[in-house]
């Protein structure tokens, strides 16, 4: 039924409380929520200013010289995927990996960017996997050195859902000591933690997940990760907020916000 405007009425407009600032720090623990909005669907954060990365030179230039490495399940594949199709000179090396698992790298030899992805280590519900290619997040990052050129993205949350809470909270603690320890050795190294996301929950994926229960292994990892001079990537309100159907994997415009985030905090804006 259609409602009726009863009169006239008014608006008032009261002074901002939070100043917006190009200190991107500020993403680490302000507990905001809503976390920011979109506008003509670019995603604008509530405490911070990001940089839109609208041309691949852009890209290119932020990324210049540095070896970002992405761990975890396939909502941060999908950092790669559009990476390697959005960036021409990022050229995809074949390793022969299967196509949901990897590893995958990719390479862009002019301006020296290396770029690699590697799924997290069990539980994992991807087809088939070998054994060999099961290498834990917090294991990887123990290999790393780390420093200015150096960027980590993690994300570790989808094939939980069908575990008990402790078993989540005791892989974050182990990728959580790494990253701390990653940190304390090169600390100019840039991390990043994708959070989790809302997703479409028709018959089957209802079976092995649902919003709610992703809902507190979201809580966990924010929690896990606060207070450790890591950046977040708040993929649960970017998806949440867009007008566009809730995916696991979401479309194509939602991700260019997520690593317009991404690569903001790679190359934040000079203040």
């Amino acid at each position: 039924m259609p409602i009726n405007s009863s009169g006239p009425d008014w608006v008032t407009v009261v002074p901002r409380r939070i100043k917006e600032s190009n200190n991107l720090d500020l993403s680490q623990g302000s507990g905001t929520f809503p976390s920011g909005h979109y506008y003509r669907d670019q995603w604008k954060p509530r405490n911070f200013k990001i940089r839109q990365f609208n041309d691949p030179d852009n890209v290119t230039e932020c990324l210049q010289r540095k070896v970002v490495y992405l761990f975890g399940d396939s909502t941060i594949r999908q950092w790669f995927e559009y990476l390697t199709t959005f960036v021409p000179d990022l050229v995809e090396f074949n390793l022969g990996s299967p196509k949901k698992v990897g590893p995958f790298l990719a390479v862009d030899q002019k301006h020296n960017i290396l770029l690699k992805y590697r799924c997290h280590g069990p539980p994992i519900r991807f087809t088939t996997v070998f054994s060999s290619e099961l290498h834990y997040v917090a294991n990887e990052l123990n290999g790393i050195v780390g420093g200015k050129n150096t960027v980590v993205a993690i994300a570790v949350w989808s094939h939980f859902s069908t575990f008990p809470l402790e078993v989540y909270i005791r892989r974050l603690r182990n990728i959580r000591r790494a990253v701390v320890q990653l940190l304390d050795r090169s600390p100019k190294t840039v991390v990043v933690i994708r959070t989790a996301n809302v997703q479409e929950l028709g018959p089957e994926a209802s079976l092995f997940s649902s919003d709610w229960y992703n809902f507190q292994l979201d809580t966990v990892l924010r929690k896990m990760f606060s207070g450790i001079g890591v950046y977040l990537v708040d993929a649960w309100e970017m998806t949440l907020a867009h007008y566009l159907p809730h995916k696991l994997h979401p479309d194509e415009v939602i991700v260019k916000n997520q690593l317009d985030m991404f690569l903001s905090f790679v190359c934040p804006l000079e203040t």
